[in-house]
């Protein structure tokens, strides 16, 4: 850990691994230079058996073919979105789009009709690279309708149709681009509920993965698990450039399947593995009930959710190794603070660890921005390379988010101590934290206030202990019918994701109000947690 012993809440960046901007084309040259032959990705089949192989030569080599493919029909500048789940493709043209000059949108591949055309649109994307389904759901229906509504995107293609994919690689130029360009859209949360376009510059992502790994302690010739999904900055930043930049070789996953993993761990015996809270209960679980040996893993990364006691408990028994949870979101690359492996379990279980270099965090007073004293409660502000280029097409957005001392306003309220760790009490934002997955109270509500029979409604995150949170929905009855919790659930399934699907329908025939009028979320939860309302599942 960093031996400091601050006087206040602030935190000035670190200088103890090497700052240097650079891009996805000088990445793949350096690492195809010094690791050759080595394998840089793997991918994982279904079953765990592994499929298709990439030296670091090879997939720089296939990356450069993707890219000159994709200047051959888009211009420098354009942004195309990707709508699939884990597989090589998609960590290939991650790196292509880089090496081309283009901007790439990352879609959630259980995302319907109404969000894909939402992203496709506020983004700009003209083009649309997806797979025809991801376990069992069909994905090419999607694509169709929301590009249905939507002329400007003027190419649908199959990442698996690799005659397709790959046309055009012996008329395109590979383009040059600098640190500071934006290479990808990742959509995230906002204070009106609505996702909004995070601009994410190369410098920012490379940095950032590779300074995880340099505190995870990733090494040149070790493997990484990667489960996590890829359209979510945990996979393809953390630790697709954080692997990519460390020499260590990617284990893909096409999916989180525990039983899976843990047959893999034990096989391959990768040194570092990670997921939110829930998956690593389940690796645990699945590593219990099949007995196999997973104790090559030396660290786990933890997100998303703090880690209970019990969980690190359970990690040290079957993993024989910590979880070092690692804190931040979209717009800032993404990580802002991580645990140290060497931690007291107190404050791997505590905290969220230490702020990573070459950035300041600190705790600003949200009324006036003043740094508050050590201990006391204000917002987690984060300053430095791995912020944001802003938010896309929204400056007001971005006004709101960065301000003009360049300190960017998570929404989450915490505390430091004069070590500098640091501990979320709670959230400026009502954003509910799902499995790691951040959901938005406002869409969900905007899509539920469709319904003829509820005249209000009011949703909020309560405690969940697999998920973290769930969600719930408090509704006001429009005219006295109150529809079951069965077509409540099929109603919004038609408008939004399963995952963003209420777990709990709650009826209310009044709000606890402040004195604006404003409905108070945080009694309804309260009420909810004390067992004061009759909550109904579907």
């Amino acid at each position: 850990m960093y031996a400091v012993n601050l006087e206040r809440s602030f935190f000035a960046a670190q200088t103890d691994t090497p700052f240097r901007p650079t891009t996805f084309a000088a990445l793949l040259a350096k690492q195809a230079t010094e690791h050759g032959d080595a394998k840089a990705l793997r991918e994982l089949l279904p079953d765990g058996a592994v499929g298709r192989e990439w030296t670091y030569v090879e997939l720089r080599r296939d990356a450069e073919k993707l890219g000159r493919a994709l200047t051959s029909r888009h211009e420098r500048g354009a942004r195309i979105a990707i709508f699939a789940h884990n597989l090589p493709e998609w960590i290939l043209i991650e790196l292509a789009t880089g090496l081309a000059g283009i901007t790439l949108v990352t879609v959630n591949p259980a995302f319907n009709v109404r969000e894909l055309t939402y992203v496709l649109e506020q983004s700009g994307a003209e083009a649309v690279y997806f797979v025809p389904s991801v376990r069992g759901n069909p994905l090419t229906p999607v694509v169709d309708a929301a590009c249905a509504e939507l002329p400007q995107v003027a190419h649908r293609i199959l990442l698996t149709d690799h005659d397709a994919l790959f046309d055009g690689h012996d008329r395109g130029e590979l383009r040059e681009t600098a640190p500071e360009d934006v290479v990808q859209i990742q959509y995230t949360s906002g204070t009106t509920g609505f996702p909004k376009g995070a601009l994410l510059h190369q410098k920012g992502l490379i940095q950032n993965g590779a300074d995880i790994f340099h505190r995870w302690n990733g090494q040149p010739g070790e493997s990484v698990v990667l489960a996590v999904p890829l359209f979510h900055t945990a996979g393809c930043a953390i630790i697709v450039c954080g692997a990519l930049s460390s020499g260590v070789t990617i284990l893909l996953a096409p999916g989180f399947d525990p039983q899976m993993i843990v047959r893999v761990i034990e096989r391959e015996r990768p040194a570092l593995a990670g997921g939110v809270p829930t998956m690593l209960f389940g690796m645990i679980a699945a590593a219990e009930e099949t007995g196999c040996d997973v104790t090559s893993v030396k660290a786990l990364m933890g997100g998303g959710a703090m880690v209970a006691p019990e969980l690190a408990r359970k990690a040290r028994a079957v993993f024989d190794a910590p979880i070092q949870i690692v804190y931040g979101q979209t717009e800032c690359s993404p990580g802002i603070t991580y645990g140290w492996a060497d931690d007291s379990e107190a404050d791997l279980t505590g905290t969220i660890g230490q702020p990573l270099p070459h950035m300041d965090v600190a705790i600003l007073n949200p009324h006036d921005n003043s740094v508050c004293a050590i201990g006391e409660q204000g917002e987690i502000c984060c300053r430095g390379y791995n912020v944001m280029a802003g938010y896309n097409d929204n400056p007001e957005a971005t006004a709101e988010t960065i301000d003009e001392e360049g300190w960017l306003h998570t929404g989450d309220l915490g505390t430091m101590d004069e070590r500098g760790y640091l501990k979320i009490t709670g959230r400026v934002k009502e954003m509910i934290i799902r499995g790691g997955e951040n959901l938005f109270p406002a869409e969900i509500e905007n899509a539920m206030l469709e319904h003829p029979a509820i005249a209000e409604v009011a949703v909020v995150g309560v405690p969940d202990k697999k998920w973290g949170e769930l969600v719930a929905c408090f509704m006001r009855a429009a005219d006295g019918e109150k529809p079951a919790p069965e077509e409540l659930k099929a109603f919004v399934r038609e408008r939004l994701s399963p995952q963003k699907t209420p777990a709990y329908w709650i009826w209310v025939d009044d709000w606890p109000l402040t004195g604006s009028g404003k409905v108070q979320k945080f009694a309804l939860r309260d009420a909810f947690e004390r067992g004061k309302h009759d909550a109904l599942t579907a």
